[in-house]
């Protein structure tokens, strides 16, 4: 389990939820039971081979031509980019627009769409049962009414989703970091050395101590955090926050977990390698926390 089951958080919280907040009526009818029942499963296309965090600089482009976009370009990294029935494109639909996220809109793509076809399977570092590939659009023909919301309108849209998706991001990093942390605990208690658990230790009791200050910091920041978005308040700043020390306490958590199960947390048979190795990549997706750090300081700079 843990991040392998990562596609469906995004299923559920981060994708199907854009056709809820900005389809037509038509779009929700179409659509939205197929995603609550399972029969269609979400993902979102953002980022490209040349264009991460910098999402203005998407290069994929749909050209009106009649009742048609025709879609070319290529995204890469996509969750659930293999299984997925519906992908909710970032594309530009005016490439000369200035400035140029403007030009930014949201077209919802379906699995039989002529032109459109998936790539590989990426191979990762971790997080090796979650699905990721690229996604290949050469000509592909989308009916106009697949526009999710107003034209010009996408990079707007992906703003106001954002906070909750780096509030996912927090979630699943701090419940990963209780996970191991529990797991290690009950290692430390069981392992025997010089005649006694390594929990007697001290040098052990201070880590364990230290690890469990740092979680309970992030999860009571997290709740709060919860009940605030749950009341749809503006929490940009807070999410940036959370999602980037999260991220970075989780890893911290997860190299000393290893470092105490001793070899054989570095072993395929413990949990605890598997998790070491998932856990990094919280703090790249979803924007990495190099662009966090921005989004506080510009926020706070400008209060």
């Amino acid at each position: 389990m843990g991040a392998g089951t990562v596609g469906i958080g995004l299923h559920n919280d981060i994708a199907s939820p854009y056709i809820d907040s900005f389809g037509s009526k038509n779009q929700k009818e179409k659509w939205l039971p197929g995603c609550v029942t399972g029969d269609f499963i979400t993902a979102i296309a953002m980022t490209e081979p040349g264009a991460g965090s910098d999402l203005s600089a998407i290069k994929t482009k749909a050209i009106r031509k009649g009742d048609f976009y025709i879609i070319n370009g290529v995204k890469t990294f996509i969750t659930n980019g293999i299984h997925s029935d519906l992908i909710i494109l970032a594309v530009k639909t005016d490439p000369k627009a200035e400035p140029a996220h403007r030009g930014i809109s949201l077209i919802v793509v379906e699995k039989d769409t002529p032109g459109f076809r998936k790539g590989k399977k990426l191979r990762k570092v971790g997080m090796h049962s979650q699905d990721t590939a690229e996604l290949i659009f050469d000509d592909a023909r989308v009916p106009v009414e697949n526009l999710l919301g107003e034209e010009g309108k996408g990079f707007y849209y992906l703003m106001d989703k954002l906070q909750q998706e780096r509030l996912m991001v927090a979630i699943s990093a701090q419940t990963a970091a209780e996970v191991m942390f529990e797991l290690t605990k009950d290692y430390v208690q069981k392992r025997k050395a010089f005649g006694s658990s390594i929990s007697n230790l001290q040098t052990i009791q201070f880590r364990l101590a230290e690890m469990a200050t740092e979680i309970e910091i992030g999860r009571t920041f997290l709740d709060k955090l919860i009940t605030n978005h749950m009341n749809q308040l503006n929490i940009v700043t807070e999410v940036s926050m959370a999602k980037c020390w999260i991220t970075e306490m989780a890893k911290r958590v997860a190299s000393e977990s290893m470092q105490l199960h001793g070899g054989y947390g570095y072993m395929e048979e413990y949990e605890i390698a598997r998790r070491y190795r998932d856990i990094p990549v919280t703090s790249i997706y979803a924007g990495s926390n190099e662009i966090m750090k921005q989004i506080i300081a510009k926020n706070i700079l400008n209060s």
